[in-house]
């Protein structure tokens, strides 16, 4: 660019010389007028190359673009290298583009790119074959115009894409599909879809298994319980060195009956995809009997405190809510040395609402903290045996908010205490 400048300007200089030169030789109007008809020469030129570059812009091509001469030599010289270059860029960019999308066509899963308004932009074979989409005809639609249920409709509106959604297909009811959503880019989306009837299957038939087992076990276990509370009360026919025994398989076997009684609950609440005795809820009252099992169960070894803001109120299922609260309570109490407190809080936190369980107990180490709500996994399972616990409450508390649309927070620390919180959203809140 420098080059071009320098080289207008000793064209110029030049020009002015040979300008001078003629008005010494004949006069000075003779000089302006050859100066002028220089000028306008010049300008005609840069207009005829302008316009030659207006010409080629309309359909440009690398094989007829303008040779040039001058300074527009090294502008079309430039343009040129210029246009190889997006050229090589373009292909490259294709070539790219166009492996990517044999790449996802080969993906078992269906893929459709949405844009930031929802309409699809692409879509491979699978998700023609899942989702009934039609090639060329559904490209720019608006998806929700195709996926008309309303679980989806609320999924995609709702922007929570953490967790997919498992939907019946409308084209077959034997077929359980999961629906995920990935934002990518600016403000578009991906949306995965797979067929997960098998899995849905294998699931359905764990929870028959586990619910028919535990109500193959209740019985038997009822009728060996009811046997050995008769023997144990026969004081004076049992000898006292075979009473321990006694005693013993009491205790195991009330303990199996929890673990079964704690599996039928489960299952119930697996099974029971919508809530079923939902109504409006006030909640003082439920708190109030949280906090005196929890003062039973306590017998008096620790400080139990209540915070409620009393005009909040809630929708859900008084059952199932007493069920989990419940479970956080008591765990607190099992799990927290005597003289300790516990505090009980319900408040409101912006546009949510909080039930939480804080105490000065023996914490857990943050490794474990995620693997919590597992069925049957136990920090200690020593100490949760000795303090009768069966392994499934936090997993009955999971399912259980998984119904309410709400989520559960934990803060522990070894030897420092620990927090439980459920996080109610704002659909589920009720003014007094």
């Amino acid at each position: 660019m420098q080059d071009i400048r320098w080289k207008a300007f000793w064209l110029h200089f030049c020009w002015c010389f040979c300008c001078l030169i003629v008005g010494w030789i004949f006069n000075q109007e003779t000089a302006w007028l050859v100066y002028a008809a220089g000028i306008l020469a010049y300008i005609a030129g840069h207009l005829y190359w302008i316009h030659r570059l207006y010409l080629w812009a309309l359909k440009p091509s690398l094989n007829f673009i303008p040779n040039g001469k001058g300074i527009w030599e090294y502008i079309f010289a430039n343009l040129y290298q210029e246009m190889r270059r997006h050229s090589r860029s373009q292909s490259q960019l294709s070539s790219t583009l166009e492996r990517l999308r044999h790449a996802t066509s080969a993906l078992p899963d269906g893929v459709v790119v949405l844009n930031n308004r929802n309409e699809i932009e692409w879509f491979n074979e699978p998700a023609i074959q899942r989702l009934g989409l039609k090639r060329h005809h559904d490209e720019g639609q608006p998806i929700y115009y195709l996926l008309r249920q309303a679980e989806f409709v609320e999924y995609l509106q709702a922007e929570d894409y953490s967790e997919p959604l498992k939907l019946k297909s409308w084209r077959s009811p034997d077929i359980t599909l999961e629906l995920q959503i990935i934002p990518f880019a600016s403000k578009q989306r991906l949306l995965i879809c797979r067929d997960v009837s098998a899995l849905e299957k294998t699931e359905v038939m764990r929870r028959d298994f586990i619910a028919n087992v535990s109500h193959e076990l209740r019985t038997p276990l009822t009728v060996i319980g009811g046997f050995l509370e008769t023997i144990s009360d026969m004081q004076g026919e049992i000898s006292p060195d075979i009473q321990p025994y006694f005693d013993m398989m009491q205790a195991q076997t009330t303990r199996m009956r929890r673990i079964i009684e704690d599996l039928l609950t489960l299952s119930t609440i697996e099974n029971n995809a919508t809530l079923k005795d939902e109504s409006d809820l006030q909640m003082l009252p439920l708190l109030n009997q949280l906090v005196n099992d929890a003062r039973a169960l306590s017998q008096g070894q620790h400080t139990i405190t209540l915070h409620a803001e009393t005009t909040v109120n809630l929708r859900g299922s008084y059952n199932e809510l007493l069920s989990a609260m419940s479970n956080l309570t008591s765990n607190a109490v099992r799990y927290t040395p005597a003289q300790g407190h516990i505090d009980i809080d319900w408040q409101m936190r912006g546009e949510h609402v909080v039930f939480s369980v804080r105490d000065t107990g023996i914490g857990i180490d943050a490794h474990h903290l995620p693997r919590l709500t597992e069925r049957f996994y136990r920090v200690d399972s020593g100490r949760s045996r000795d303090t009768g616990g069966t392994g499934l409450g936090l997993s009955i508390v999971k399912h259980i908010l998984h119904h309410h649309q709400a989520q559960l927070q934990i803060e522990s620390e070894a030897g420092q205490g620990s927090c439980f919180s459920i996080v109610f959203p704002p659909q589920r809140i009720l003014s007094a």
